[in-house]
């Protein structure tokens, strides 16, 4: 779920270097050429898409079935507690998208966790709302949720 641009990071480049790429490379073909969504939106955009479209979102150091850092792995253990799923982003190989998520939330550290399109902080805060209680309440309905869809998709 690592979204990059074909232009060297910048979402507003205005050359497609992937299709160059392409037309010069005799054994590549357009159909294996990479997707970007982020070339038609700006980071902003993905970040606000992001939060909108997603009930649990991370956005951390690694993927949540891959954490790189403590702090995201503990935010991620705490998380899959409840059962519900969980969409990570990896901010260490964009460091553009990284600023823009610091940005949105005006919070300097990762993991960022957003909840129901809510900013609710990082691993610390999860952590505390795990051990009050406070967590199971705001998490339950995804749970029920997303125990729903499954028993829509079994025969």
């Amino acid at each position: 779920m690592n979204y990059s641009s074909p232009h060297g990071g910048d979402p507003n480049a205005n050359t497609n270097s992937t299709a160059a790429r392409v037309a010069a490379d005799p054994d590549t073909h357009q159909d294996f050429e990479p997707n970007s969504r982020s070339s038609d939106m700006s980071l902003h955009d993905i970040v606000a898409q992001d939060i909108k479209e997603n009930p649990v979102l991370i956005y951390m150091k690694g993927f949540p079935e891959s954490p790189m850092c403590g702090f995201s792995a503990l935010a991620v253990k705490v998380l899959q507690q409840y059962g519900v799923p969980i969409c990570g982003r990896d901010i260490l190989g964009d460091l553009k998208l990284k600023e823009s998520v610091k940005a949105h939330t005006n919070w300097p550290t990762f993991p960022q966790i957003f909840i129901k399109g809510e900013f609710v902080g990082g691993s610390d805060i999860i952590l505390s709302m795990h051990q009050k209680g406070e967590l199971k309440d705001l998490l339950g309905d995804i749970a029920q949720r997303d125990e729903q869809k499954a028993d829509a998709h079994d025969p």
